[in-house]
């Protein structure tokens, strides 16, 4: 199979990239140091039509492949990696909303979410349902027209700054597991919504992550998407595309680092020679492109899969998720030690490519769950062939 870009992709990609120097590059790092949530930024990224990629036509998105996103996240994460991973969720978002929300729903909420100027959040992740998602313990009431929903959702970003929430909450029994988790759009400024503070984390400082707290959130029926007992297998679908989707901003983030540190090594001199002509720094150069582009046909492929609707898409979204975040950390801390001194200092982005990537292998599924996935499928009859 040949995953060279088309002549469309191509240009999709150039447009990515022009945006990614213009809006993002020049920027990242003032808003890595001032936590500073770009909006106005997300906004003309909305203009430019990468807040509903895979977004139907039919509800004003571009209507794209997963391969077509994964080459636009690839390049615009080469601009700022934390700001394009809410990209990609906020993307998830309106994605989910547009294939099993209602007409009114769509009709709604749509327009605004892909224009930039309501943006969304995906709150599945409980304290003590991470991993585990499927024994979340948020609740969802029927009580007449509506549902009532309480619980806590933690590590949610874009919270206190977004106006669509995407919740996933039980409305069976509670020992249902996944077949009693229903999903609800609800909107930010409900009654009963508490924000919780900003988390200080280590990278990903463009964009809030915060708790949110429902306490008898009241939302309209005609909210729940699709119906009652499908949410989890809407939250799996959306991960499917969304492991692709931070694996493609661990790609740009090691394209970046390794342009910069090929830079770096032809400019740098030490012992009267530049760091270029140094055989083990060469070589360290090489596996790192190695690496990037064995992640990067991976991914691809996975995109590919997903786009075909094959039945071992997930398997293979998983073992890309894994292998191109292990590898898009690993290049980047490899260019920070080529880098030296200066790799760990501010004024060189390095060290922010290092922190932004390292969250990569947590998120969307832990690596080690991604490592679960992969093994179950390959230990079932007759997978091992079908994964090839």
């Amino acid at each position: 199979m040949d995953f060279a870009p088309t002549e469309d992709q191509r240009a999709l990609a150039d447009a990515a990239a022009d945006f990614a120097r213009a809006e993002l590059a020049e920027h990242a790092g003032d808003w890595d140091a001032n936590s500073h949530f770009p909006v106005d930024v997300i906004r003309r990224a909305g203009e430019a039509g990468f807040l509903g990629l895979y977004t139907p036509e039919a509800d004003g998105g571009l209507g794209l492949s997963r391969l077509d996103a994964a080459l636009i996240f690839e390049q615009l994460a080469q601009g700022c990696v934390a700001t394009t991973a809410y990209l990609t969720i906020h993307n998830m978002v309106t994605w989910m909303v547009a294939s099993w929300g209602s007409e009114t729903l769509r009709e709604h909420y749509l327009p605004a979410m892909i224009a930039g100027d309501a943006l969304g959040s995906y709150c599945l992740t409980e304290p003590g349902a991470g991993s585990d998602a499927a024994n979340l313990t948020t609740r969802a009431v029927r009580d007449g027209d509506d549902y009532v929903i309480s619980g806590s959702k933690m590590f949610i970003s874009g919270a206190g700054a977004t106006q669509v929430l995407v919740v996933m909450a039980r409305t069976g029994a509670s020992d249902s597991g996944a077949n009693g988790i229903s999903a609800f759009l609800v909107p930010a400024d409900a009654a009963g919504i508490e924000v919780g503070k900003k988390e200080e984390k280590m990278g990903w400082k463009s964009q809030p992550t915060c708790l949110i707290s429902f306490d008898g959130v009241r939302v309209p029926a005609e909210n729940r998407l699709g119906e009652e007992g499908e949410g989890f297998r809407f939250a799996m679908k959306g991960l499917d595309g969304g492991r692709l989707n931070i694996a493609s901003c661990s790609l740009g983030a090691a394209q970046q680092a390794l342009t910069l540190s090929r830079d770096y090594l032809s400019e740098r001199k030490q012992f009267g020679r530049e760091l270029a002509s140094f055989q083990a720094l060469q070589f360290k150069l090489a596996d790192m492109a190695s690496e990037l582009t064995a992640a990067r046909l991976m991914v691809r492929h996975a995109a590919w899969r997903l786009d075909q609707g094959d039945p071992e898409a997930t398997a293979h979204c998983a073992m890309a998720k894994r292998f191109a975040t292990d590898v898009g950390f690993g290049v980047c801390n490899e260019a920070l030690q080529l880098h030296g001194g200066y790799g760990y200092i501010r004024e060189y982005p390095l060290e922010r490519l290092v922190r932004d990537t390292r969250v990569h292998q947590i998120l969307e599924g832990t690596n080690e769950i991604m490592r679960l996935i992969a093994a179950r499928r390959l230990l079932a009859d007759g997978v091992i062939e079908a994964l090839q």
